[in-house]
């Protein structure tokens, strides 16, 4: 590792705080020792310190309040996929080893301690490791505050990693190997992350191995006490550090100073309002420009007033914790937003203090739309088998959905529920607009009118620019713009699956518009050039923040069909949530009353948001960027009954798929068989697109009479070894083919199977040949199939392993035509293309 400044990179800090368990041992006898008060310090103490710090920028210190264990390894995640430069992990709360000291177990908040060593609700800092060492940060420091923390170097040591990925994370921890550490008070941060952040707080910059430095002298010169009254010592994990091999952790202007005792708080309670002022005035102008200041103080209130401008004159309680649940495409912008208030003014008391901390996550908007909707007592009250506490995340204070139409989407269907946990109060304006764009390559954009066209004309005339466009799109499932996007792409179109065919062939769509735009430069430069997307026009100001390649610049084209977002600010309410109802009022109106001010106002700005209301002109006053408008026609407001008949819509165009295999076993396929490359071969590669609820069989063309084909795999759901095993028995035949007699067979055995009450989920047949007996697909038998295709409800794909197979005019080429799928020859990358088309088809392997 070499001296490593992550200073303008991709960074990420991820605080984890456990404070609040669902069971103590004082209540329930699998239950944690008890509750740790204290670690609500530690979270908020660390978090303020490294936003100051210099190193980490806004939206890049995220802070888990007490979270289950799926959410906490679903922020681990996202970090780890996130992170360019440095990753930050830092962990305070229980924790446990194994019998044998091998593991240790971070328990989150559903923890429990079974008989047997069972531990559920807790996450091993193995897979911890694991999902560190796989991250795609340059370099990771993990700072760990908790009982057995000395232990995670030994798992560090033993950890499997050929590929040597650990190299890259370094270890900070409260403690040595086997002793556990006392939970501290209600007061104040545990001694150990309590002096992390004042050696940050200090100033200048600090790097890792001068903060373990400074950390383990002060903890030593305060003598601080482990259980068992053993001295605490903390550790790293490879200490001394080279000089060259270390991390840069803060590069602040230095804001404390040694605290003092604890003064009165009644003491001239005229000067505490002036004192927090001077305080915040301090942090930024450091002790030089205040030194007339002090001595005015010094004098007229007898050497308070210095101690309170230097330390804190009592301790702060505990501040509130707003939830915020948001669209995943809104997530970044209300982060940053929550951080920036956080720390403003208006969440500052006259002591000082912070009001409350803000929390933020994001689920997919249609999870969250039927749980809100229907599944509120769940959420409430979970069970195994439904638990959106698990699946989404905690109860949200404030939901901030992409539309305000997700409120009526969620009122009408919690109007038919008999029990209902939950109330919305949706605020009566939004909190700014963003219209849904097609994100065009710049170099496609002559082509191209900007507004005043459908969505399906502007699709038309990026055709008619460069036929090999593509328009991609995220999950509609998981975000209201993909979702209203969708809805215009059906809006035209009465078959879904025929406007579904129009869009890239993906096996998987990505779940937001961040993503996908991150994703295409990795597809390659070709589909990069070509690609449009389908994406909120404010990710083409802010950027998406993704790692550094070389991406095609896009600009903006505005369908005149197509909802844009404007995010509403919704209080949720609780059944049973009124013990802390009305701090948590006050909380709740003081944040929407910022977020929606100035400082509010300035962040969504800087994100690329417009104004809610008039011309729609974008919130930032800086020129407006090359290929993007500076007003827009907002289109009309999303309609709700809309939105829930798109996303049935799409979900039958993609739900649980049916394909029927035709594998040409004639005499002529003997030299094309064996091996990966052979029939079987490129079919087997083809069935990961297939889950447990698709539908499938294969049959082996061969016959020239009345029976052409023989079946290999009987139709219906299949175990992916199960085909494999199938096609691994297939054997060529000798005897010639009828190519249009098997098909005729297999367009009839598909649309008897899509006339049932499932007729709505996609179909598709391949058809893989050599083409050897492509002469009997002429005149009417050729006719006939063409015909046959053409109103089959479903898709037909042919596959020659000829390079000429799918030359114009070709039967195979017609065929395909005529059945909306494609055809592809060995000239083409024929496995991934084919993978692609069955993926489309089929739910995909869990």
């Amino acid at each position: 590792m070499s001296r490593f400044d992550p200073r303008g990179r991709v960074n990420r800090a991820l605080l984890a705080g456990v404070s609040e368990y669902d069971h103590t041992a004082s209540d329930h006898p699998q239950g944690v020792s008890g509750q740790l008060p204290a670690v609500r310090h530690n979270r908020t103490r660390l978090e303020d310190a490294l936003r100051r710090g210099g190193v980490f920028g806004a939206g890049e210190v995220r802070a888990l309040a007490s979270p289950a264990p799926d959410d906490f390894t679903r922020e681990l995640r996202r970090v780890c996929y996130e992170a360019r430069g440095l990753l930050l992990f830092y962990y305070a709360g229980h924790a446990v080893t194994s019998t044998s000291g091998s593991e240790l177990h971070l328990q989150m908040r559903t923890a429990r301690v079974l008989t047997g060593n069972g531990l559920p609700g807790s996450v091993s800092f193995s897979e911890v490791l694991g999902e560190l060492a796989e991250s795609n940060a340059e370099q990771v420091v993990v700072i760990l505050d908790c009982c057995y923390a000395g232990n995670a170097a030994g798992i560090w040591h033993r950890f499997d990693d050929p590929k040597r990925k650990k190299h890259k994370i370094l270890l900070l921890m409260s403690v040595q190997p086997n002793r556990c550490i006392l939970g501290g008070d209600a007061d104040a941060a545990t001694p150990f992350t309590r002096e992390v952040a004042h050696v940050l707080d200090e100033g200048g910059e600090v790097w890792l191995s001068e903060l373990y430095s400074r950390v383990k002298e002060r903890m030593a010169a305060a003598n601080y006490r482990a259980e068992d009254d053993d001295p605490q010592r903390p550790q790293a994990l490879a200490p001394p550090w080279k000089q060259e091999a270390d991390v840069l952790l803060a590069a602040g202007p230095g804001i404390t100073v040694e605290r003092p005792e604890p003064v009165p708080g009644d003491w001239f309670p005229w000067l505490r309002p002036l004192l927090a002022r001077a305080r915040k005035a301090f942090a930024r102008s450091g002790r030089t420009a205040l030194a007339a200041l002090l001595a005015v103080l010094a004098t007229g209130a007898g050497g308070y007033g210095i101690l309170a401008l230097t330390g804190d004159s009592a301790p702060c309680a505990p501040a509130l914790e707003l939830r915020v649940l948001a669209d995943p495409d809104l997530e970044p912008a209300v982060r940053a937003a929550a951080d920036d208030y956080v720390t403003s003014d208006a969440n500052t008391t006259g002591e000082g203090c912070r009001r409350s901390g803000v929390t933020v996550n994001s689920a997919g908007s249609a999870a969250v739309v039927n749980a809100l909707g229907e599944r509120t007592d769940a959420w409430q009250q979970p069970r195994d088998d439904d638990n959106p506490q698990r699946d989404i995340g905690p109860q949200p204070d404030v939901w901030i959905p992409a539309t305000g139409a997700d409120v009526d989407r969620v009122t009408t269907a919690a109007a038919e529920q008999d029990r209902i946990f939950a109330r919305l109060e949706p605020e009566a304006e939004p909190i700014a607009y963003s219209p849904v764009v097609l994100a065009v390559p710049e170099v496609l954009r002559a082509g191209l009118e900007p507004t005043g066209q459908s969505l399906t004309r502007l699709l038309d005339s990026l055709k008619r620019a460069d036929s090999r466009a593509e328009v991609h799109r995220p999950d509609p499932e998981f975000t209201d713009a993909a979702l209203l996007a969708t809805a215009g792409l059906y809006a035209d179109e009465a078959d879904t699956r025929r406007a579904e065919q129009g869009l890239a062939r993906t096996e998987r769509p990505e779940p937001s518009a961040v993503r996908l735009l991150c994703a295409l430069p990795g597809r390659g430069d070709a589909v990069d050039d070509r690609g449009a997307a389908l994406v909120p026009e404010f990710l083409l100001k802010s950027g998406t923040g993704c790692h550094s390649v070389t991406r095609a610049r896009r600009v903006a084209a505005y369908p005149d069909d197509v909802p844009g977002l404007e995010p509403a600010f919704v209080r949720v309410r609780w059944k049973d949530g009124d013990r802390d109802a009305a701090a948590r009022d006050d909380a709740v109106d003081r944040f929407h009353a910022w977020l929606t001010g100035e400082g509010g106002r300035a962040v969504f700005g800087e994100y690329g948001f417009r104004s809610p209301t008039g011309e729609r002109g974008l919130l930032d006053a800086a020129p407006v960027p090359d290929g993007l408008t500076e007003s827009v026609r907002p289109a009309r407001t999303a309609d709700p009954a809309t939105m829930d008949r798109t996303l049935a819509d799409y979900g039958d165009a993609h739900g649980p798929g049916r394909v029927l295999y035709l594998l040409d076993s004639s005499g002529s396929m003997a030299g094309r068989w064996d091996g990966p490359s052979g029939g079987p071969g490129i079919l087997k590669q083809t069935l990961p697109g297939l889950g447990g609820k698709d539908e499938y069989g294969v049959w082996a063309v061969h016959g020239t009479g009345d029976r052409t084909h023989t079946e290999l795999l009987e139709f219906g759901t299949h175990g992916r070894r199960e085909a494999e095993d199938a096609l691994d028995g297939a054997d060529v035949r000798d005897a010639e083919a009828d190519p249009p007699g098997a098909l005729l067979d297999a367009l009839a055995f598909m649309r008897e199977r899509g006339s049932g009450e499932d007729r709505d989920r996609p179909q598709l047949i391949v058809y893989l040949t050599d083409g050897e007996d492509d002469g009997r697909l002429t005149g009417k038998a050729l006719d006939e199939v063409l015909g046959r295709a053409g109103g089959a409800g479903g898709t037909v794909t042919m596959v020659s392993l000829s390079s000429s197979g799918c030359d114009r005019g070709r039967p195979a080429t017609r065929i395909a035509e005529a059945g909306r799928g494609r055809c592809l020859d060995a000239g083409d990358d024929l496995v991934p293309a084919l993978h692609d088309e069955v993926a489309r088809i089929g739910s995909g392997e869990e």
